[in-house]
């Protein structure tokens, strides 16, 4: 299954179908390739909840670039891997609303809230405290594979192509 491009409700609601497919077909494995340099929030929300509700093992091979809040969906996953070159940019979701000043200041605090959420499951991978995950979202951090294999964000590094 792939996650290329940003990720938006559309590519969400296409993976999310994948993998409901997937899990019902069995409980064989289910890879995920990953190349997103970015996404929406609310995306990247509903891919992980999906993962998360998959019986099967998944194993997410990160390529390319992935950053801001696709790098949760890499995370959801029981084991990373990232290809020898991939790039990883913790950068924080753009979000744009409209309304009210009231109904602005309330969907930014539910942003913030959801950011939070997302801060806390890249803690829990890395073993990071979410307080430094967001610092680094903040100043927009870029990570080799390497260093992202040092981070915590990817279990292991392929030696050969994935």
């Amino acid at each position: 299954m792939l996650v290329t491009g940003v990720l938006d409700a559309d590519l969400a609601a296409e993976v999310t179908a994948q993998l409901m497919a997937l899990d019902a077909a069995g409980d064989a494995p289910i890879e995920i390739h990953v190349d997103s340099p970015d996404g929406t929030l609310d995306a990247a929300l509903m891919t992980m909840d999906a993962l998360d509700d998959v019986r099967a093992p998944v194993r997410a091979y990160c390529r390319g670039r992935i950053g801001g809040p696709a790098l949760g969906v890499a995370a959801a996953a029981d084991h990373r891997v990232g290809a020898p070159h991939v790039r990883f940019r913790l950068g924080q979701p753009t979000a744009r609303f409209t309304g009210t000043p009231e109904e602005i200041a309330a969907r930014s605090r539910q942003q913030t809230d959801l950011l939070w959420r997302l801060h806390a499951r890249l803690a829990r991978v890395t073993g990071r405290p979410a307080e430094e995950i967001a610092e680094d979202m903040r100043r927009g951090r870029h990570l080799d594979a390497q260093e992202a294999l040092v981070y915590g964000l990817i279990d292991e590094i392929a030696s050969a192509p994935c």
